[in-house]
C-alpha cells in the first residue's frame, strides 16, 4: 500500500539502575494484546480517521521492523490490505493492527500513540526494547 506514515520513536535507554524515557507517553485503557504491542485510545481514534479518509473498508496498520537507519533497526508504520503467514493481527476498538512475525519480538511492549502538539505531530512509539536511537527519533538498535 502506498500510504506511509511518519512516527517518531520514544525509546526507553537503560542509564544505571533506571530506564529513561526520552519522552513522556500517553497511558491508554486498552489492555496490552497478545501481540505485545499496545495502540493508545487517540492513536486508533486517528488510524480509523485516516482510514475512513482513504476511503477503503479493507486497510489494516501495519508495523513493521526493518533493517536501516543510522541505529541499525527502522519503524514502518503503514497501510496494508496484505496477509502475510505468519501475521498477528489485533483488533484494537475496531482497528485492526497486524505485525509480522519477525517484528513481533522487536515490538512486544511497544506503545504507539499519537501526539498531535505545537512541538510534535505524528505517531510515536515507545519500544522498551530498543537498547538506543539515534537523533533522528525513528532509528533505534
Amino acid at each position: 500500500m502506498g500510504l506511509a506514515l511518519a512516527c517518531t520513536a520514544h525509546d526507553r535507554t537503560w542509564q544505571g539502575d533506571t530506564y529513561v524515557t526520552t519522552e513522556a507517553h500517553t497511558e491508554s485503557t486498552e489492555a496490552t494484546a497478545p501481540t505485545g504491542i499496545n495502540l493508545t485510545d487517540v492513536a486508533a481514534v486517528k488510524v480509523k480517521a485516516l482510514i475512513e479518509q482513504e476511503g477503503r473498508d479493507d486497510l489494516r496498520l501495519r508495523i513493521a521492523v526493518q533493517p536501516g537507519g543510522c541505529s541499525g533497526m527502522r519503524y514502518q508504520l503503514f497501510f496494508d490490505e496484505r496477509s502475510l503467514d505468519g501475521d498477528v493481527v489485533t483488533d484494537f476498538n475496531g482497528v485492526e493492527v497486524v505485525v509480522d512475525r519477525m517484528s513481533s519480538p522487536y515490538l512486544a511492549g511497544a506503545t504507539i500513540d499519537f501526539a498531535d502538539r505545537i512541538d510534535a505531530q505524528g505517531f510515536t512509539i515507545d519500544n522498551p526494547n530498543a537498547q538506543n536511537s539515534c537523533a533522528c527519533g525513528d532509528s533505534f538498535h
